[in-house]
């Protein structure tokens, strides 16, 4: 489970990362990132639809999202804000498989990270 402190909460705050963020998307999830110069934790939510499938199936997919973004989240610079944005197919992958979309997602933003 994240800390409160590093959770997106509000729908305002998911509009604007995916609206103004840079995005990579794998087979199984798209990665929305926004960069701010805060000083607040990096922040992270998940945006996994009725389309993946039930509601058991929905939260099991978060869960497994959840448990591979925690460590990543924690080597982001501060005020860095994350939506991960299942795909339907994610359903269906394994937890090492939705952790290496993850990585394979955060690596390709990652050298835009850096060059800003």
């Amino acid at each position: 489970m994240l800390p409160r402190a590093a959770r997106l909460t509000r729908s305002d705050e998911f509009a604007s990362v995916i609206k103004l963020g840079r995005r990579a998307g794998t087979r199984h999830v798209a990665v929305h990132l926004l960069e701010s110069d805060g000083s607040a934790a990096a922040r992270a939510g998940f945006v996994v639809s009725s389309k993946v499938g039930n509601s058991v199936v929905r939260h099991r997919v978060t869960r497994r999202l959840r448990a591979q973004l925690g460590p990543i989240l924690a080597d982001l610079p501060p005020g860095t804000q994350v939506v991960v944005r299942a795909f339907p197919i994610a359903a269906q992958a394994t937890s090492a498989v939705l952790a290496r979309d993850l990585r394979t997602g955060f690596a390709r933003l990652r050298p835009r990270i850096s060059s800003q």
